[in-house]
């Protein structure tokens, strides 16, 4: 087949003339995607450390779970979001489950198989595409804002902008005369003033100054290599222990690594489809059952490589944002979340004054399906707020959803519109009613 002629069949499977897409605004939105969400390769490996996996072995395992994840969601889902381990859940396994509860990470790993198996059935069965399509567009809408101000803020707090303070002020200021702070608000103008003027590839262009930037300020150290060869993962590969996690102590382990995957899939898909203008008349995502198995799939082979539950990342709207509307822009984040195997110290060596930017600017352009919510109803606005506000405040996406799906209900029927309740959105309540009552707080 001539070059011509592939280039045709790939148009066509991804369907470039329906999104009004290109080549070059995939392989954009898709570098844009990756370079927004290396840090990942770095970061789950620190923070798994705690719970005893070394690091080597994990920074291979998270790769391929990323690369592995990123490819089913672009070949089969064939939408432009990216795959890997979660951050919150690598840290409540890390630091609650392993040091807090005393269990071992493997028995961890194994909990978080049996969660990917669940996973797979029900989506398989469409029960998750059903329960996420009976989400009430209000709380669609505190999904996507939400996130926004979710990325915001960890983009602030990345860059230095914003800092962990005292109790009774949480949060402060930061040192604006850092040259580090400074870089991240030089990169964060002129980000904004690239998308003002319609410049493509703005996100990517302005990480990529910013970088240079930094390089040569020694804000951040060069790669001492550019190569290098992955490190064995025999050490965690296939070590997961199922048998024990069927264990009756565990169980609130299970129900909570299961809900708060299941809660933040439906939330993020949603969010990045409605920021991709992916939904249909309906506010629904078509075909959602599919990115949803893709994001089964990359949880049950993380815990066979030897990481923690993953999913649909955020940070994929940063692609959207640049132009990202298909599948193939997840096949060139996968293409180099697989070369980061041998890559790794260049594209480790990103620092956060220079990706930080584009999260912020990301999590704001993230707010305009606010002008939709409809403010004469509070029955409808209440539950989006909860959302919007607990999600931002608790640093946490799966919380500020499972509030939206407890007040949501709980509001109509306090104000006699019981019937305005979509009926897959009970199940939805129960679920986080369970998901409040078994969290280890």
């Amino acid at each position: 087949m001539d070059s011509k002629r592939r280039s045709i069949v790939i148009r066509g499977y991804f369907e470039f003339d329906k999104y009004n897409t290109t080549f070059t605004k995939e392989i954009i939105g898709g570098a844009t995607t990756f370079i927004t969400m290396v840090y990942i390769v770095v970061v789950n490996p620190k923070i798994l450390e705690a719970a005893g996996l070394p690091f080597g072995a994990s920074m291979v395992a998270t790769i391929l779970t990323a690369f592995l994840g990123t490819l089913i969601m672009g070949i089969y889902a064939r939408m432009p979001i990216a795959i890997a381990p979660y951050m919150g859940e690598n840290a409540f396994i890390a630091y609650t489950v392993v040091k807090v509860m005393g269990y071992s990470w493997q028995t961890a790993l194994g909990a978080i198989f049996i969660s990917g198996v669940l996973f797979i059935i029900i989506t398989v069965l469409k029960i998750r595409s059903w329960l996420a399509n009976s989400i009430p567009l209000s709380l669609k809408i505190g999904f996507s804002v939400g996130i926004g101000l979710f990325m915001t803020f960890i983009g602030l707090n990345n860059a230095g902008i914003v800092t962990l303070g005292v109790p009774g002020a949480p949060v402060h200021i930061g040192n604006l005369k850092n040259i580090s702070v400074i870089l991240s608000i030089l990169g964060f103008v002129v980000m904004s003033l690239l998308i003002i003027k319609k410049v493509p590839g703005a996100i990517l262009i302005s990480i990529i100054v910013t970088t240079l930037l930094s390089f040569i300020l020694n804000v951040a150290p060069l790669p001492e290599s550019i190569l290098s060869m992955p490190p064995s993962f025999s050490e965690i590969f296939l070590k997961l222990d199922i048998v024990g996690a069927f264990n009756f102590g565990f169980i609130s382990v299970i129900l909570t690594l299961f809900i708060m995957a299941f809660i933040d899939t439906i939330g993020t898909l949603i969010a990045l489809g409605m920021k991709a203008n992916l939904l249909n008349e309906k506010g629904e995502l078509e075909r959602i059952e599919r990115p949803m198995l893709a994001d089964a799939i990359a949880t049950t082979l993380a815990s066979l490589f030897g990481t923690t539950t993953s999913g649909a990342y955020i940070e994929s709207a940063t692609g959207i944002e640049t132009g990202a509307r298909t599948g193939f822009a997840s096949i060139i984040t996968a293409i180099l979340f697989l070369l980061c195997l041998f890559l790794a110290p260049l594209f480790s060596s990103v620092p956060a004054c220079a990706y930080s930017p584009a999260l912020i600017v990301v999590g704001m352009l993230m707010l305009s399906p606010i002008t939709s919510l409809n403010f004469g109803d509070l029955s409808e606005v209440i539950p989006a707020f909860t959302v919007v506000a607990l999600m931002s405040f608790t640093y946490n996406i799966g919380i500020g959803m499972t509030a939206g799906f407890v007040i949501y209900p709980t509001i109509k029927i306090l104000t006699g519109k019981t019937k305005e309740i979509p009926s897959g959105l009970w199940i939805l309540f129960g679920i986080s009613a369970i998901f409040y009552i078994f969290y280890p707080y």
